[in-house]
């Protein structure tokens, strides 16, 4: 990673720059976290295999557009003893700060999420014949290409695969799966990576340096985890961060800011959970709670320190971390040793499924406690491994059998209440066995296959609730779907308590417990989007019907309004047709 260091191409200013846009990237050399990017670029431009376009995918923040900008200067790059395309950026060259602040005439941005349809896109097929102004290369950059409408993208496809020499494309998505292939086929791919928390802490650190500020470690380590990756919003925050403190951020400034729960007694509340102490467990929720931070917050925190202590059993090194607090370093050490993997993972899936409910839930605070609660509870209770090695050597769980009772048997029972697989011992003699009856064997009711939404639509039909089967299909768009899991992302129509009815209503179909959660990301089409693309589909077919074609245009005015495939009315003919389109369609008044 190179130094960072202030942007110098744009003029002078009174007005303040914030920390994205003072140290945004200039060359290659600045980008930090992008090495696999950089080598191959470097290793192409030096062998004269430069591609004719690139498709720079990422999440929103690691440099896309930035880079896009740094490519098209490198492509154009010229200076008195420069003259090709290179790499090596140290000197600005003629067409350097033009490029770089978005101004340049042979340099043009667009945005797909407001250029979306045809028209745009054959504004640039006519425009690409004619040669540079002045660069060396005409290079167009879109910006969320994945917005380009199906007839844009087709419009496109000829011009880049056979572009003019002097032509180059540079896209950027944040949606790379809604890009079609025939696009990606014709470029050279660049997945731009989340930067790491250890790097970023440390390029955090040396704007902070270059800007005066002093700022705790903690600090950064905090902002660095809540940036996730990306480069621009962790600059964001610590822009933010700058003006709450007044010039000087500590660790207890930011959490006030960002409502964050303080990572120490973030893991006082995961011992005390452990432990199986409920009641010690509520009050320091409710102590953090009170102190302003967010329920939902609390328990992303437990599940990211859930989530350390299990990768630092099998990765001890992974303490060494830089974004790491001292007391995750050395508390998630000793309980990574204490800990069995099973009872983390079971925690982990607690907490993951108790996120989404503080999500949905009208009280998130009451919808926490309750995640808390079977949490402390399950810490008692033994595994499924534990409780079968139980039931097979016949021996009592190591848990205090209760004082009194029937003398006549026992039953032991965890401390922590139900769940528990329990063995009665009996004092009096064991009555003499008897042959049992020959046991029939049942062959299992076959499991409900669920492989995409259609199936639960289709569930929903047949158990006759149409209205939940029209909410699922207007409101839900599929993000991952695997057995007993289901992420999905929603729309803003759809009622709060959805993915809680969702979750329900799959177990009482199917008999199996599914996993829903509600993902960023954002999904595919729904399902009433998808059957209104295919009717659009059918309607232009229709339209392109000679037929049809000429009936609307013998009447003015006129428009389809519906086509229906009658299979079942097939004329007896000689005539290949395979079906027989009966079109509905509104004639003028006139």
């Amino acid at each position: 990673m190179s130094e960072a260091k202030p942007e110098t191409t744009e003029k002078p200013s009174t007005g303040y720059r914030v920390l994205a846009r003072k140290y945004r990237p200039q060359d290659f050399s600045d980008l930090i976290g992008q090495e696999p990017m950089v080598r191959t670029l470097t290793n192409a431009f030096e062998a004269d295999r430069i591609a004719q376009a690139w498709m720079l995918t990422g999440v929103r923040g690691v440099g896309k557009t930035t880079t896009a900008r740094i490519l098209a200067r490198a492509l154009n790059y010229k200076t008195d003893d420069i003259d090709q395309p290179s790499i090596s950026l140290a000197a600005p060259g003629e067409h350097c700060i033009a490029i770089m602040e978005g101004r340049h005439v042979d340099v043009l941005e667009m945005d797909a999420a407001s250029h979306t349809g045809i028209d745009d896109i054959r504004e640039i097929i006519e425009q690409v014949r004619y040669a540079p102004v002045s660069a060396r290369y005409k290079v167009y950059i879109i910006d969320e290409v994945h917005m380009l409408s199906n007839q844009a993208f087709n419009g496109l496809l000829k011009t880049l695969e056979e572009p003019p020499p002097h032509v180059k494309f540079i896209f950027a998505t944040t949606e790379i799966r809604k890009v079609p292939i025939t696009v990606l086929s014709r470029c050279q791919r660049f997945d731009l990576r989340r930067i790491d928390a250890g790097v970023m802490t440390a390029h955090l650190k040396k704007i902070a340096g270059l800007e005066d500020i002093a700022i705790e470690d903690e600090a950064l380590a905090a902002i660095a985890r809540a940036g996730e990756g990306s480069v621009r919003d962790s600059l964001s925050i610590l822009d933010q961060a700058i003006a709450h403190g007044g010039g000087k951020v500590t660790s207890g400034d930011l959490r006030d800011m960002l409502g964050l729960a303080d990572r120490a007694r973030v893991i006082d509340l995961f011992e005390w959970l452990m432990q199986g102490d409920v009641a010690a467990a509520l009050k320091e929720f409710r102590a953090q709670y009170d102190g302003g931070a967010d329920p939902g917050v609390i328990l992303t925190g437990l599940a990211e320190f859930n989530h350390l202590v299990t990768r630092l059993r099998f990765v001890p090194e992974a303490a060494g971390d830089a974004s790491l607090s001292q007391d995750e370093r050395t508390r998630g050490l000793e309980l990574s040793g204490k800990l069995s993997v099973r009872v983390l993972s079971r925690c982990w899936q607690m907490l993951l499924k108790g996120s989404s409910e503080v999500q949905m839930a009208g009280r998130p605070v009451d919808a926490a406690e309750m995640v808390l609660i079977r949490i402390a509870h399950a810490a008692n209770l033994p595994t499924l491994d534990e409780a079968l090695k139980t039931l097979e050597t016949g021996a009592a769980p190591n848990i205090p059998a209760p004082s009194g009772g029937n003398n006549s048997a026992s039953a032991p029972v965890p401390s922590g209440g139900g769940g528990q697989a329990m063995r009665l011992v009996r004092s009096e003699p064991e009555p003499a066995p008897v042959d049992a009856p020959p046991r029939v064997e049942t062959s299992p009711q076959p499991a409900v296959t669920i492989a995409s939404l259609e199936d639960i639509a289709a569930l929903a039909e047949a158990q006759r609730d149409i209205a939940f089967k029209v909410t699922l299909r207007r409101c839900v768009r599929l993000v991952k779907l695997e057995p007993g899991r289901l992420d999905v992302s929603l729309t803003g129509e759809a009622p709060k308590t959805f993915l809680g009815d969702l979750s329900a209503k799959l177990l009482a179909w199917t008999g199996t417990r599914w996993i829903v959660s509600l993902s960023r990301e954002e999904g595919g089409a729904t399902l009433a989007e998808e059957e209104a693309g295919r009717r659009e589909l059918v309607l232009m077919d229709a339209r392109a019907d000679p037929a049809v074609a000429a009936i609307l245009d013998r009447f003015p005015g006129a428009r389809i309004t519906d086509v229906r495939i009658q299979r079942d009315e097939i004329p007896d003919t000689d005539t290949d047709f395979d079906a027989v389109p009966d079109m509905d369609a509104e004639a003028p008044d006139d």
